[in-house]
C-alpha cells in the first residue's frame, strides 16, 4: 500500500474483498467484454457478416484485459469506452472492425453497471440473512429473559431480552422484502442505440423491427437476463440507482437502531457487544470497554443513509436523453454506498453472534423498578381480602413518594417493598409478595411473541435462503 497517497478506509479498513472486487475495474471491463461478444455473436447469428473465427477471437481474451494499452488510449482520446474498443481490437485483430457494432457506450457502460449492482445486491441480502439467522437464534435463547422496557428512555413494562432481539429483526425482515422485490424488478437496458431509439440497429438490419427485437433479447438472454426497459433515452433509468440506494439506506437505518441500542445497554453493562482479550478501550483510561463495533456500525450507517438524496438529484437532473454530469458522481456513490453496507453489515454479523448477557445486572435493574410496577397487583390482591380499594391506593402513592425520595434523595435501593410488608393496610400480602413480584408475570406474551415471529417470518426466509448460511463477521480493524 501506498502510504504517501489517500487510501480509500471503505477499501482498506471496513468492506470485505469481495464487494471490493465486485466493483473494481477488473471485473466492469470483463463485463464490457462479455457485452461486446453476445452483442457480436447475436448479430452473427441474425445474419450480419460476423464470422465464427471473429467471435472466437474475442471469446479467447475476454478475461485478458490489457489495461496498460487501455490507459494508453484513454489518455489519447479521452473516452473510456473507445479506449477499450481500441485495447480489445488489438487482442482480436480480425474482430476488430466489429466490435461494438451499432452500439453506443452506454451499452457497455449501463448495462455492466446493472449486473454490478444486482451481483452486489446479492452479496448485500446473503449478509442480511446470516444477520437474521444469528439474531434469531439469540431471540430464542433469551426469549423468557425479563428485563426493563423502555418508552422515551424511561423504564416502563418489563419485556424479554429475545422480544427486543425481535424488534431488530423485524426492521431487518422488511428489508429483506424491500431487496427481494428490488432484485425481481432488476432490468438491463439493454440494446438500444443512443438515444434510446434503437436508430443504428434499425440501419443494420434494413429496417426490420422484428430482428432488432429479436436482436436484443438474444443479447439479453446471453447475460443471464429476462428483463429490458421498455423504452430508455441514453442510459438506464437513473430512478433505478435511487431505489437501490433507498434499499441500502433501509438495511442501514435498520443497522443504526440495533447500534444504538446495544451502546445503551452496554453503558447500562446489561448487553455488551464483544471485547477481544488484547483489545484497548482507551489510549487514557485503561478499564474502558468501548463499543467501537457498534459506534462504527452507526458512523458508517449515517453516510449510507445520507446517500439516497444524492441519487435523488442526479435523477432530477438529467436533461432529455441524458447528461454526463451524472457519470462521474455514480462512480463514486454507487460503489461506496455498497462498500459502506457491506462494512456495516459485516461488523452486525461479529456483533450478533458474540452478544454477552449478563443476567444479573438485568434483574438488579428489574429489582429496582418492579415495586413500582406490581403496585396494581398488590392493591388488587389485597381488594380480594377485603379490603378498600380507595384507601389501599392512597396509602399506596404515599409509600411511593417516600421510597421515590429515598431512591433519588438519599442515593440508596428502591425500599417500597420494605415500607410496604412494615405497613397493616397490606396484611393480607404479606406472605405473597415475592409470588406477585416474580418477573416473568410481568413479560406478557413475549416469549410466545418471539417463537410466533420467527417461525412465521424469520423462518420462512432462513429456509429459503438456508444454503447461503454459516457466513460469519470479519472486523479488519
Amino acid at each position: 500500500m501506498d502510504n504517501s497517497v489517500y487510501q480509500n478506509p471503505l477499501i482498506t479498513r471496513y468492506a470485505s474483498k469481495e464487494m471490493a472486487s465486485n466493483f473494481s475495474d477488473e471485473k466492469r471491463f470483463k463485463l464490457w467484454r462479455k457485452l461486446w461478444i453476445a452483442l457480436a455473436e447475436s448479430e452473427m447469428e441474425m445474419g450480419l457478416n460476423i464470422t465464427p473465427a471473429q467471435i472466437a477471437e474475442m471469446k479467447k481474451n475476454a478475461d485478458n484485459i490489457n489495461f496498460e494499452v487501455a490507459e494508453k488510449y484513454e489518455r489519447e482520446v479521452r473516452h473510456d469506452v473507445m479506449a477499450h474498443v481500441k485495447a480489445f481490437g488489438e487482442q482480436a485483430p480480425s474482430a476488430k472492425p466489429i466490435i461494438h457494432l451499432g452500439a453506443t457506450s452506454c451499452f457497455v457502460d449501463c448495462n455492466s453497471e446493472v449486473m454490478i449492482l444486482a451481483d452486489a445486491l446479492e452479496i448485500i441480502k446473503v449478509k442480511l440473512v446470516n444477520v437474521m439467522d444469528k439474531l434469531s437464534k439469540f431471540a430464542l435463547k433469551y426469549k423468557d429473559l425479563p428485563t426493563l422496557g423502555f418508552t422515551h428512555l424511561q423504564p416502563a413494562q418489563l419485556s424479554t431480552v429475545g422480544k427486543r432481539a425481535t424488534l431488530w429483526l423485524q426492521d431487518l425482515t422488511m428489508d429483506y422484502n424491500n431487496l427481494v422485490n428490488l432484485q425481481n424488478s432488476i432490468k438491463l437496458r439493454g440494446v438500444k442505440g443512443t438515444t434510446g431509439t434503437q436508430a443504428s440497429f434499425m440501419e443494420l438490419f434494413e429496417g426490420d423491427e422484428s430482428k432488432v427485437k429479436e436482436l436484443e433479447k438474444k443479447v439479453v438472454a446471453k447475460l443471464g437476463y429476462d428483463k429490458v426497459y421498455g423504452v430508455t433515452g441514453q442510459t438506464y433509468p437513473r430512478k433505478f440507482d435511487y431505489n437501490v440506494l433507498c434499499v441500502l439506506s433501509q438495511i442501514a437505518q435498520s443497522a443504526y437502531k440495533f447500534s444504538n441500542d446495544i451502546r445503551i445497554l452496554q453503558n447500562m453493562k446489561e448487553i455488551e457487544e464483544p471485547f477481544e482479550k488484547s483489545q484497548i478501550g482507551s489510549s487514557a483510561m485503561a478499564y474502558k470497554r468501548n463499543p467501537m463495533r457498534s459506534e462504527r456500525m452507526g458512523s458508517l450507517a449515517r453516510f449510507v443513509i445520507s446517500l439516497p438524496m444524492n441519487s435523488a438529484i442526479t435523477a432530477g437532473t438529467q436533461w432529455f436523453e441524458r447528461t454526463l454530469d451524472d457519470s462521474a458522481n455514480r462512480r463514486i456513490v454507487n460503489a461506496q454506498a455498497f462498500l459502506a453496507l457491506d462494512g456495516i453489515l459485516n461488523i452486525y454479523l461479529n456483533v450478533s453472534e458474540n452478544l454477552v448477557v449478563y443476567d444479573k445486572i438485568i434483574a438488579r435493574h428489574i429489582a429496582a423498578e418492579l415495586p413500582f410496577m406490581a403496585t396494581e397487583n398488590i392493591i388488587m390482591e389485597c381488594v380480594k381480602a377485603g379490603g378498600d380499594r380507595q384507601d389501599l391506593h392512597e396509602k399506596i402513592r404515599v409509600l411511593s413518594m417516600e421510597a421515590g425520595r429515598h431512591v433519588k434523595e438519599e442515593g440508596k435501593d428502591n425500599n417500597l417493598i420494605e415500607l410496604i410488608k412494615k405497613d397493616k393496610l397490606f396484611d393480607a400480602v404479606h406472605g405473597k409478595l415475592d409470588e406477585i413480584l416474580d418477573a416473568r408475570k410481568f413479560i406478557g406474551r413475549a416469549p410466545s411473541q418471539v417463537v410466533e415471529f420467527i417461525d412465521n417470518e424469520v423462518k420462512p426466509i432462513l429456509k429459503e435462503n438456508a444454503a447461503c448460511l454459516g457466513v460469519r463477521g470479519d472486523v479488519k480493524v
